[in-house]
């Protein structure tokens, strides 16, 4: 019933911009924080960011906090990763994905339950 849809994933040049979106739908009351993830070829996946259930925390990597902000609309059920100043580094499929959270979210894959399919994001010279 639950269902996450990524969206926004492109080709993009060294130091350029994407903003992400993630879709939520089947959140009958919405107490579900909200997580990004990615995997380069060879690579484990990898906590991005997250944000809690009610919106006011946030999390990133080390390699985003800088970078990357997570934010949410409540009206449009969608949660954006906006990511600037791109790296070929960054570039991994980008999934979203959810669990059923009172306060905090966390950056390890093992503690969400739902999964978007995941949308492509390649940086390049």
């Amino acid at each position: 019933q639950l269902q996450l849809v990524e969206s926004g994933g492109a080709l993009v040049q060294i130091g350029g911009s994407l903003r992400l979106s993630c879709v939520k739908s089947g959140f009958s009351f919405d107490y579900y924080a909200i997580g990004w993830f990615r995997q380069a070829p060879g690579k484990e996946r990898e906590g991005v960011s997250c944000i809690s259930a009610s919106g006011d925390r946030a999390q990133y990597t080390d390699s985003a906090k800088a970078r990357f902000t997570i934010s949410a609309d409540q009206a449009k059920s969608t949660v954006y990763l906006q990511m600037n100043k791109l790296k070929p580094e960054d570039t991994a499929i980008y999934y979203c994905a959810a669990f059923f959270s009172g306060r905090d979210c966390y950056l390890s894959p093992d503690e969400y339950d739902y999964w978007g399919q995941g949308t492509q994001v390649t940086v390049s010279s």
